[in-house]
């Protein structure tokens, strides 16, 4: 057992805490290799933002799950070296199973999500007090799920989206005992987020729902999945340099703003960091065909990511300075 304190890791509770209290959200931003990470951790010490490291079970499978520990733990000291020590939680994105969870808490997660939304009301709540009942036992913080998003991302997909249910969410919060609740209000998994027809908008998030979620249980911490913004001038940087993203469409920066302001205190953005070193190594390759040195093209995509993230953490989530 490898508890996340001895790798300098914290979990949620107190970030989410503060977040609610003024009014922003902590950034979770997904990583599977060492460009990413390096782009999260420097442009949340250069913002002074705190971070939320998310891994979903793909990723942890593709990077594997000893050498992420050590990149954590190796995030943690990256951020001291570059003069600010932000705080860091490792979390679990999407878990499957209470074996997963299980998994990750021994190797050294500080937070965990358990995804029973798919499953009938009662066997999520079933699952999730599982894991919530192990996790605690080791002081981890757990995330729950009502409602499903659609989209596609690594191995989570749905082709319809199933809003949230308000008048569950207080049942669900006090069987599971969880310690933040993510929501279904329109948000989507993926770059291809919404399906519009030439002239039409993206429809807004459904406010309603989450200001009645916040009426029935006020104060909980409420996350929202699926929230990048699918930047159009990234897109047609992508095309532009031979990519082919049609009619992509993602949740408007503006939206989640006013969101973050509310009890949403975990906005969690995953597309638009790969469209944005999607776009620059594209760009490296057009215009160097002769390049094959992956320093010269991952390079400036961990730098493109860098500022996107920034972006986010600025403009969007209003975590700057709350490190």
């Amino acid at each position: 057992m490898i508890h996340y304190k001895e790798l300098g890791l914290v979990n949620s509770r107190e970030l989410f805490r503060k977040a609610m209290a003024s009014g922003y959200a902590i950034p979770a931003f997904n990583f599977n290799n060492m460009e990413q990470l390096q782009a999260i951790i420097t442009a949340c010490v250069e913002t002074k933002s705190p971070v939320i490291l998310q891994v979903s079970k793909g990723a942890r499978q593709y990077a594997n799950q000893t050498l992420l520990r050590y990149m954590a733990q190796g995030a943690v000291e990256f951020a001291k070296e570059l003069g600010f020590a932000v705080p860091i939680v490792l979390h679990l994105d999407h878990g499957d199973s209470f074996e997963l969870c299980k998994s990750c808490i021994e190797t050294g997660f500080s937070s965990v999500m358990i995804d029973g939304s798919h499953l009938p009301y009662d066997e999520n709540v079933k699952l999730t007090r599982q894991v919530v009942e192990f996790a605690h036992q080791h002081d981890v913080t757990v995330e729950g799920e009502l409602g499903v998003l659609a989209g596609i991302e690594d191995e989570v997909s749905s082709e319809h989206t199933h809003y949230t249910k308000p008048e569950e969410v207080e049942d669900f919060v006090s069987k599971t005992g969880v310690d933040s609740l993510a929501i279904s209000i329109g948000t989507s998994h993926g770059a291809y987020k919404f399906k519009l027809k030439p002239g039409e908008s993206v429809p807004p998030l459904r406010f309603d729902i989450l200001e009645e979620v916040e009426k029935r249980i006020p104060g909980f911490p409420i996350v929202l999945h699926g929230a990048s913004s699918v930047p159009q001038d990234i897109v047609d940087m992508i095309n532009k340099y031979g990519g082919k993203l049609e009619n992509t469409a993602g949740v408007p920066e503006d939206q989640l703003r006013r969101a973050a302001a509310s009890a949403v205190c975990k906005i969690n953005i995953d597309s638009d960091g790969r469209l944005a070193m999607t776009a620059a190594i594209r760009k490296v390759f057009a215009e160097k065909p002769d390049e094959f040195d992956p320093r010269k093209y991952l390079g400036p995509a961990r730098e493109a990511l860098k500022e996107l993230y920034k972006h986010k953490i600025v403009h969007v989530l209003g975590s700057a300075n709350k490190a």
